[in-house]
């Protein structure tokens, strides 16, 4: 069998101005531990690094077309900056009739605009926190209850989310918006802080779903920190974040929450029409409410990551579990 590995090259950008540049980087831990793992399963591959601009791309896989090609494993996260990139090659490959690992582009975009899938979500009645979309010009519409969590709309890999991203007065809920609003798009996206256990959990196939595992993240920080997943607590290793936030897998938890947790994550990637793998992410509420926090088509799935450890403690080896992508796609 022969697999063609995409992926983004790392280029200069504007996260690299905002001293964010290293969850781009780390695609290629991704493509390192993928190709080691088509080796380990006896196949052959075709590594095509993808740089703008999108034209480039249509003539990179107008060429790769006319190789005998069994499917593309598909670990562009769209172009630095450009996170609306990842669903518009994932379209090329669509068009061009590729077999490929992972979501539809349909699904990429979806997940990419928090505040629809938020909508989509709670039209199903799958639990959410209360959300805003907000600009500087808008604060005066505010009616959610404090603490609340500013991100942005539109991005992933917690860009633009720091401690200050907890605010509790409307001082800081100005500042954090005005903030993310001029990093991000000319808005905010604000919803109310769920202070509570947190859970995520990979869900993998097309129509037959499976939960490999569900893991836990488990925050040790100092008093006064909030517990969220920052952008430092996933990418810089000597930071406070990083060091006191581990996810623990599989999470200590009873049947009756693990089955609560299944059929709602199930139910959240067939409703963004996921197909292969996706990760749910979760907030435990004081009532022991489970509310859907985000839905991330192709996650991360470097060895280290989350989606990796629950494959790993579901009994799959890594290139076992790269295989079980494979067949989803090839499904």
């Amino acid at each position: 069998m022969k697999i063609a590995v995409i992926y983004n090259d790392p280029q200069p950008d504007r996260y690299h101005s905002m001293g964010e540049s290293k969850a781009e980087l780390g695609v290629m831990d991704e493509v390192k531990a993928v190709g080691q793992a088509l080796i380990e399963l006896g196949y052959s591959s075709v590594m095509l690094p993808l740089r703008p601009p999108l034209s480039q791309v249509r003539k990179e896989l107008t060429l790769l077309k006319k190789q005998n090609i069994d499917a593309v494993f598909n670990l562009f996260e769209g172009f630095d900056g450009s996170p609306e990139t990842e669903g518009a090659v994932v379209e090329m490959l669509e068009e061009m009739k590729f077999t490929f690992t992972g979501c539809p582009a349909q699904a990429l975009t979806l997940a990419l605009d928090k505040s629809r899938t938020k909508a989509i979500l709670e039209t199903a009645g799958i639990p959410t926190p209360r959300y805003q979309i907000l600009t500087p010009q808008s604060l005066s519409s505010f009616h959610l209850d404090y603490p609340c969590l500013v991100k942005p709309v539109s991005d992933d890999a917690s860009h633009g989310i720091s401690e200050e991203s907890v605010v509790n007065d409307p001082d800081s809920l100005e500042k954090q918006v005005r903030k993310i609003s001029g990093l991000f798009d000319g808005k905010a996206m604000v919803e109310e802080y769920v202070d509570g256990r947190e859970f995520n959990t990979t869900v993998m196939g097309n129509k037959r779903l499976i939960i490999p595992a569900i893991s836990e993240i488990i925050y040790t920080l100092p008093s006064g920190k909030p517990k969220i997943l920052t952008f430092e607590a996933k990418w810089e290793e000597q930071s406070v974040y990083y060091i006191n936030t581990k996810a623990h897998c599989p999470a200590d938890i009873t049947g009756r929450e693990q089955k609560q947790i299944s059929l709602i994550a199930k139910a959240a990637f067939k409703l963004t029409g996921c197909r292969g793998y996706a990760r749910v992410d979760f907030r435990q509420d004081q009532a022991g409410n489970f509310k859907v926090l985000e839905v991330n088509p192709n996650p991360d799935i470097s060895p280290g990551a989350g989606a990796s450890l629950q494959a790993a403690a579901a009994g799959m080896t890594y290139s076992e579990y790269i295989k079980k992508i494979i067949h989803f796609a090839l499904k």
